[in-house]
Order: structure tokens, then sequence, then C-alpha cells
């Protein structure tokens, strides 16, 4: 702070001494007023960075007492953003509250209607390794093709932690196992039965049994199998007892399942799958709730007890558990805290009260590219093209399981990811615009103000898989930081990746984000490049060093 100082007294003394000279050379009374002027500049600007000094000071001092800062929410001077940046909703009063000022929301055409239909078509299932992640490539299977198997059967087992199960979503046969890359498995297919067979298991109480029969019992029925953890984003490990656990109760990716479509009929098992996971950490379950609409969230999310709840109100990547975790405890050192989505908690819920792994989901088809985007209810791992049969406006589209943004390239003849509650359905971007860099004349969406956008907020785009670009030399921008309401670097970050300087990764904080955490940074990326993939090759390096 000193060496800003003296650089401003440095800056202020050089120009005043300009000044008397060029006062000494001037007689006329307008040379008077513009050395005044200059002057005033120069007291403005002198005073400006000692309030920037000042503030950050205060924002040193509050992250010291834990206090939520985001964006400069505390300063001697608050800025625009923060006097006229909307008011907050009457329901999130005495309540802890979390506005984040930094993202970007993408609107597109095809939102889903409110109606949730019966996925009756669907008859092939799959349930794919590569959906949890620090599994071994070829895990060890305890079925083979031609088995019949209940839901909740378990097909297969990972050799580092043969006790927990990895079961059937459904019942049926299971006729396909596919294999990838190095024979590593993709996909156990299961033909389902009409009639949906479930095994069933003896549950514990859950105010007599301990922990370690929870945990035992979670094992064995495929429960373990809807946690994850952070760091990694992997499957967490029986052994290690979580900080916290956090669920965010809505999502705020582009066309993302409405969380009051999803837990409505489902209140009581949400409510026991938060029983259940305050049993499982030593410290709080923390709920992420919606602070931006008009209306409250649904009163499942609200009410709930044995939880902790914070509102969170902003744009995109709002809804991230990370961006939640990041501002109410974040993960450093040593931490290891477990996340899960509403639906995995319902299916948890459900398990511990009915003593049966129903794997049903309500899965929203979405896409400017479907004749009706709507809610279906479905089971994990439901067969893309039978999912979307008949609702095509044309041929040439892209298949996405999730969100346009971190969601996995499909085929008609692919499947749902185990946790993905969304299949996105937009126009194939196989086409070349000329001169499309120097006339920016079709609107689509972005942060740039080359485009006329931002005077139209609410404004829907179609929306395509297009980039406007070629991957391109890796230059510093602030476009990251303009979406990441998260303080960390993530342009240092990625470049620490790509040397491997693992020290430097870690100091900068990799060890907070996933995948979907810089999915809009590279959205909004000038230079094309890959985040999510290079940010998963850092976190697997930081894995395998320990």
């Amino acid at each position: 702070m000193k060496s800003i100082l003296n650089k401003a007294v440095l800056t202020l003394g050089t120009l005043f001494m300009v000044l008397e000279l060029s006062a000494q050379n001037e007689g006329a009374s307008g040379s008077n007023i513009f050395i005044y002027t200059l002057v005033g500049i120069a007291v403005i600007l002198f005073f400006g960075m000692l309030i920037n000094v000042a503030d950050n000071l205060i924002g040193i001092e509050a992250k010291q007492n834990n206090i939520d800062v985001e964006d400069g929410g505390l300063a001697l001077i608050p800025g625009f953003n923060h006097l006229f940046g909307g008011k907050v909703a009457d329901y999130t009063a005495n309540a802890p509250l979390t506005i984040l000022r930094r993202g970007h929301d993408i609107l597109l055409e095809g939102e889903a209607t409110s109606t949730v239909k019966e996925a009756t078509g669907v008859t092939r299932y799959a349930v794919q390794p590569t959906s949890f992640l620090g599994l071994q490539p070829i895990p060890k299977m305890t079925v083979e093709v031609g088995a019949s198997v209940k839901a909740g059967d378990q097909i297969f087992f990972d050799k580092q932690m043969p006790d927990v199960a990895f079961v059937a979503p459904v019942s049926g046969e299971v006729i396909e196992l596919n294999r990838g890359a190095k024979r590593a498995i993709t996909e156990i297919v299961i033909l389902a039965d009409k009639k949906q067979e479930y095994r069933t298991f003896s549950q514990p109480d859950l105010k007599t049994a301990n922990r370690e029969t929870i945990l035992n019992f979670m094992k064995e029925s495929g429960a373990w199998s809807l946690l994850r953890q952070r760091p990694y984003n992997t499957i967490p490990n029986p052994e290690v007892t979580p900080r916290d656990i956090f669920v965010s109760t809505f999502d705020s990716a582009p066309l993302a399942p409405d969380s009051a479509v999803v837990v409505a009929g489902q209140e009581a098992a949400f409510q026991m799958g938060i029983d259940v996971l305050a049993r499982l950490t030593d410290g709080q379950v923390h709920l992420g709730l919606d602070g931006r609409g008009e209306t409250a969230p649904p009163a499942a999310f609200t009410e709930a007890v044995n939880a902790s709840k914070r509102y969170f109100k902003g744009k995109h990547p709002v809804g991230n558990v990370g961006v939640q975790i990041h501002h109410t405890a974040p993960v450093g050192g040593g931490d290891i805290v477990w996340v899960l989505g509403v639906q995995e908690v319902i299916t948890l819920g459900n398990l511990f009260k009915e003593g049966r792994f129903d794997a049903s989901r309500v899965v929203a088809l979405v896409g400017a590219e479907l004749e009706t985007p709507h809610y279906v209810r479905t089971y994990a791992g439901a067969n893309v093209g039978e999912l979307l049969k008949g609702n095509l406006k044309q041929d040439n589209v892209r298949y996405i399981s999730g969100d346009v943004l971190s969601g996995d390239q499909k085929t008609p003849n692919s499947y749902l990811n185990f946790y993905d509650d969304q299949l996105t359905v937009i126009k194939e971007g196989d086409y070349y615009e000329l001169f499309g860099w120097l006339l920016p004349l079709s609107p689509r969406p972005t942060i740039s103000n080359t485009f006329p956008n931002f005077l139209f907020p609410k404004v829907k785009f179609e929306g395509d898989t297009n980039t406007h670009g070629e991957k391109r030399a890796f230059v510093v921008t602030n476009a990251y930081e303009q979406v990441m309401p998260m303080d960390v670097y993530p342009q240092q970050i990625m470049k620490s990746i790509l040397v491997n300087d693992i020290e430097r990764m870690e100091g900068l904080g990799i060890l907070e984000l996933v995948e979907e955490d810089v999915a809009l940074c590279e959205f909004v990326c000038v230079s094309k490049q890959p985040l999510q993939q290079i940010l998963r090759e850092g976190l697997e390096t930081m894995r395998e060093q320990g």
C-alpha cells in the first residue's frame, strides 16, 4: 500500500510542477481555467486511488471475519450495481442472502412446459461407469449379457471400493455390454420390463441406527453412487467423513429444469433424504435456495429441517453448487465436502422410506429443435432416441445430455448420463459466416457489446453449436472475470495446468472448481480454449499426486 501511495504522491507532485511552469508562461484567463481543471482532475484521481486502497483493505478485513463479499459488496462508496441492482424479494428477509454481481444468463428458446408426461416409449436404459468419476476404467462386473436383474441389483463394483455396489436403475434383461477405448466399459444396457420389479432392502431406523450402519446400508443398496465429493467431483471415499454436505435446490443453466416441478409430490422423500444426510456429517447440510424470483421457492426447500439454508441471487452460474460452496464455506486445505442434486436427495429419501432403490427421474426435454419441449417421468440412463421419438423438427441437430454449457454430446442411440435430468436439442452449427467477425449482423448469445443484445436483455435466442471462430492463441482478457463469481483467477489456473505447475494450481484455487464452474468462461473465451477439458486434466493430475 505504501508503494501505491508514494507513486500517487509522486505523480501528483510532478503534475503540479508541470502546471506551475505552464502558469508562468501563460497569462490568459483561459489558461488558468485549464490549469484549475487539470488540478481538479488530479485531486479526484488521487482520492479515487485512496478510496480504492481503502476498499481493498475493507475486503481483506471482511474475509478475515467471514463476511460474505462478492464483487465489491462492501465499499466506502457503493457502485451503481449495488445501488440500483434490483430489489431483494420479501421472502428473503431475515434470511442469509448472497447476491452475486458477476455471471451471465444465456436465454434460449425451447423451455419446457410445466406438464410432466410418462415416458411410455422408452424401453432401454444404461448405466455408464464413465458417469462416476474416480473409478477404474474397467470395473468388476457381477452380471453378464442375458442376465435378468431387478432395480437395485448390483451390476458392478470398483476394485478400489469393493463394498460399494453400483446397481441397475430398472428391472429387465442385460442386453449389451459396450466397451470404448482400451476396452474400458462404457455402457451396461438393460431392456426394461413393462412392469418394474425392485429388490427390497431392510432399511435401518434413522432414530436408532448409528452412522456406520447407515453407511453400510447405503453402500449395499446403491445409494453411495448418488454422492459426489469436492474437490474432484468423484465418488467419495466411505472412510472419510465430510466436513459438510451441500445441496443446490435450483439450476441456473440454460433451459434447466424447474426444481418446483421436480419436487412436486416428493416433499416427504426430499425431507427424509436431508435427514439421512444430516447423520453422515459432523458439520451441516447446506441448502442453496433460489432468491431470484418474485415468489418463494417450494416449501419443501424453505421449510426443510436438519439443514442450514441460504438464498442466492444473481445470474448463472449462481445455481452451481460449487459457487454456493465458495460463498458459504469454501473448500480449502484438506477439506472434503459432499454434494447432491435434488433428484438424488429424493432417491435417497425413497430408499430409506420404502426400502427400494427407485431411480425414477423427471427429465426436461428442451431446445428450439423440439416440437413440444416438456417434462417426462422416466429412469436414470434413458435412451436418447426413444425419449425424443416423434418430437424433432429436423434431423441436423445436436443431442446434449445436460445443458448447452457443460453437457455431453450424444447420439440417438446413446443414453442420458446418470446425474443428468435435462436433454437439450439445438441446431447443429455446421456453417460458415462470411466476414462474421467483421460484420456482426446475426444476433447471438454473447457478452460482447459489439452486438446490440445488451439493449434487449430479455430476448431469447434459437442458439446453435457454431463457435464463430477457431482455437487460437491463449490471450489475456478480462472476459473470464466478468462471468466468474468466485474469488479465483481462472486464466492463471488454466495456464498453470498447461505447464503442469502443481503448486501454483493449488495456490490459485483449482480444488474449488469442477467443469461446470468454468463452462461459462469457456463460452465467453475469445481464444476458444477447451477450458473444461483442461480443468479436468489438472484435477486428475492433482488427484494422482494425492
